[in-house]
């Protein structure tokens, strides 16, 4: 605790989604707060990138639940439509296999009840029920449990009657097979999880809610790219009196009896509370490497299991491929439960995959200079920890194998109009933002490393310290580590009264 009559000080270490949403929410409190971020700008995997006219968001692309963020913005007294602009997309994405197989996901019931009798003839009945179990899992895993602290046994007990009425221990995949038999529709409704770092054969049912959250809260783009909510979220973080350290990595933290030093290379300095935004690993292993907890803490996690590796190739065009995909477009590769299997458990590269296209310029042209579009494609890949992949060697080969896959199934003449290129890879999630093992969200969502087997929001064996992120509760995704602001707000305020 702070001594009477002096302002609480609080450090957030990392400015991604989940440390803004923490330090927004601390200094509304009325908390001193400073930010460390290692990189010359903010927004951690919400990163940004300009070339030759073309604006890339390196991580994050989209926008679900956007009552999270108004609810946010109110806490800082303003209104997120004052701020940024969300921009609705219909449909969702498009989703397209290898027998010329397309399926748009509209917002609208009766538009997507067609497409589910196009692709699906007799799948209609079983959709809709469906729909009503994801609904169900909606409401108790969504809006009772995500902005709700998980830190004993009992809270999860408390809960559990209801997870095991709603068959959590099955997966979403298996969730989906009970409801439709068409093998399109089973995989239209099963990937949501690979979103937040997830197998969909092993993740737990809970995540089905997906569904429902789209449906009901609808899926946005925010006009700028997602870096343009960064940036208001740092100028309302600013506003409230907040300080944003830029290019001022954390190189370690000591406690000093209930107060935590936070070493940078500009020196020590004194704080009453830590939140940490950085990964989970790196929180335990490195900065608060000196602490007992931590290293039993280091240990624990490396026997859990992890998301997936991510590789992402950055390109834009001299012309405009508007026609041809949707703002996301989800291609379909020859094997679906079989490359997800060697994805989350194979020991190499797999020979085929499946992408995820983000096609920004679609949907706000200005990210793209004019007669031209801006893109990444996402591949899936093993994390490092199972696939010790030289990336650094076959990077660029991989990326033309994706350019060349998108030309093939989607883009007519691709690799001939490509102006710009890079490429991250696991090994640069690892070097540049701390990811174990290069992973792309942190501890796979399973069962058993969810809500309180989780890394809790607050920890339980060094006083003021406080998790946030894909790696804490509730788990990866923009609601998710928004929501683990929320979190562990409640908890800071048990801890450091009003």
């Amino acid at each position: 605790m702070a001594e009477a009559g002096i302002k609480q000080r609080a450090a957030v270490i990392g400015s991604g989604f989940g440390g803004l949403a923490a330090a927004i929410r601390l200094q509304a409190r009325g908390i001193k707060t400073t930010v460390f971020e290692a990189r010359a700008l903010p927004g951690g995997r919400a990163y940004a990138f300009a070339e030759q006219g073309h604006v890339f968001d390196m991580g994050p692309t989209l926008v679900t639940a956007p009552q999270c963020l108004e609810e946010l913005f109110a806490i800082g007294g303003a209104r997120l439509a004052d701020r940024v602009e969300l921009l609705p997309l219909d449909p969702f994405y498009r989703l397209q296999w290898e027998d010329g197989t397309r399926f748009e996901a509209f917002e609208d019931a009766e538009r997507l009840s067609a497409e589910i009798d196009r692709i699906a003839p007799g799948d209609g009945p079983g959709y809709a029920r469906f729909a009503r179990y994801s609904e169900a899992v909606y409401r108790e895993g969504y809006e009772n449990l995500a902005g709700a602290p998980f830190v004993t046994a009992a809270s999860m007990l408390r809960a559990l009657p209801k997870l095991v009425t709603l068959r959590a221990e099955r997966s979403v995949y298996g969730a989906v097979s009970r409801y439709v038999r068409s093998d399109h529709l089973r995989q239209a409704l099963s990937f949501h999880p690979l979103f937040v770092g997830g197998d969909p054969f092993a993740t737990s049912s809970i995540y089905a809610l997906i569904n429902h959250l789209e449906r009901t809260h609808g899926v946005w783009f925010v006009r700028g790219g997602t870096h343009a909510l960064v940036r208001a979220m740092v100028t309302l973080f600013e506003e409230l009196g907040g300080e944003l350290r830029l290019a001022c990595p954390v190189e370690g933290i000591r406690l000093d009896g209930r107060s935590h030093l936070v070493r940078t290379a500009a020196g020590e300095q004194r704080f009453d509370l830590v939140v940490s935004n950085a990964d989970v690993m790196h929180t335990y292993r490195t900065l608060y490497a000196d602490h007992p907890r931590a290293a039993r803490m280091a240990r624990r996690l490396d026997r859990s299991r992890w998301s997936m590796g991510l590789f992402v190739v950055y390109f834009g065009t001299d012309r405009q491929y508007r026609d041809d995909v949707r703002h996301h477009t989800i291609l379909f590769g020859p094997r679906y439960r079989e490359l997800v299997r060697e994805i989350f458990y194979g020991h190499a590269l797999p020979d085929d995959f499946s992408l995820y296209l983000h096609a920004p310029s679609v949907t706000d042209p200005a990210l793209a200079p004019p007669g031209g579009d801006t893109f990444y494609a996402l591949s899936p890949v093993p994390h490092l920890g199972n696939a010790d992949i030289d990336w650094d060697r076959v990077g660029a080969e991989y990326a033309e194998r994706i350019l060349a896959y998108l030309e093939q199934h989607a883009m007519p003449g691709l690799r001939a109009h490509v102006t710009v290129k890079r490429w991250m890879t696991p090994r640069d999630f690892q070097r540049e933002l701390g990811a174990h093992h290069g992973n792309g969200f942190s501890l796979a969502p399973v069962l058993w490393q969810s809500a309180y087997l989780r890394p809790h929001n607050r920890d339980r064996h060094i006083p003021g310290l406080y998790l946030v992120g894909a790696g804490t509760h509730p788990g990866a995704g923009m609601p998710g580590v928004i929501n683990s602001a929320k979190a562990a707000m409640t908890l800071i305020d048990e801890d450091f009264p009003r």
